[in-house]
């Protein structure tokens, strides 16, 4: 399943992370409040904090332990809202962010313990100043074959992406412009059906439909 991303994914890349974790492999989705399939013209006009500021992170283990607690079966999902563009530096690129973490509900308290620690280590800089730790409902899945993507966090979070492709070219330089906010396996960049955030605690709500502002990939720690 692994390589059906790599021959259907416009763009792929690789990239290794070394984690409290033994072989934690899954699926994730991202989406931003900017356009990360895109190309100069685009990026430049949504820079310097004019938009870009806000991403939906989320992961699904498929398998494996963050340190001596299985994580099979369950989900995590981060929301961010940053002082910046999170854009070639990615969560670096903001002076500061606020945090939402909602936790899988089918986890024990043991397991919820341990996704905050998986996401303290993959993505350190989200955790920083976590303003609301939350327990939802999740479901997510990706169909790797048609890269289709799909979460649902509660009533609060929905994604649902598919893949980018040549009517979606507007400027016929797009490339997956900025990379993934976390560590990933393979990736490809997609676009945002339907995208927002209703939560609590950012000060700040959103929804992105229709744009080009989605990363669907697989990811293996060892």
């Amino acid at each position: 399943m692994l390589r059906a991303i790599t021959v259907v994914a416009i763009i792929v890349g690789s990239c290794a992370s070394s984690l409290n974790a033994a072989n934690l492999t899954g699926i994730y989705l991202e989406t931003r409040t900017c356009q990360v399939y895109t190309g100069p013209c685009f990026a430049n006009a949504e820079s310097e904090g004019l938009a870009g500021r806000n991403a939906i992170m989320a992961w699904r283990f498929e398998q494996g332990k963050q340190g001596d607690v299985d994580l099979s079966g369950l989900s995590v999902v981060v929301v961010v809202t940053a002082t910046d563009t999170l854009g070639f530096r990615g969560l670096d690129n903001a002076r500061s962010m606020k945090t939402v973490l909602l936790l899988d509900e089918k986890a024990s308290e043991k397991q919820r313990n341990a996704l905050i620690e998986f996401v303290s280590e993959t993505v350190p800089k989200a955790t920083e100043c976590v303003v609301r730790t939350d327990v939802k409902p999740i479901e997510m899945n990706l169909d790797l074959v048609k890269l289709e993507g799909r979460l649902k966090a509660g009533k609060e979070v929905v994604l649902n992406t598919r893949k980018a492709g040549r009517e979606d070219c507007i400027c016929m330089n797009e490339t997956a412009y900025y990379p993934p906010l976390a560590k990933v396996e393979h990736f490809a960049p997609g676009v945002t059906v339907d995208g927002k955030f209703n939560g609590r605690g950012l000060g700040t709500r959103w929804s992105t439909p229709g744009d080009r502002s989605s990363y669907m990939a697989t990811f293996s720690y060892e």
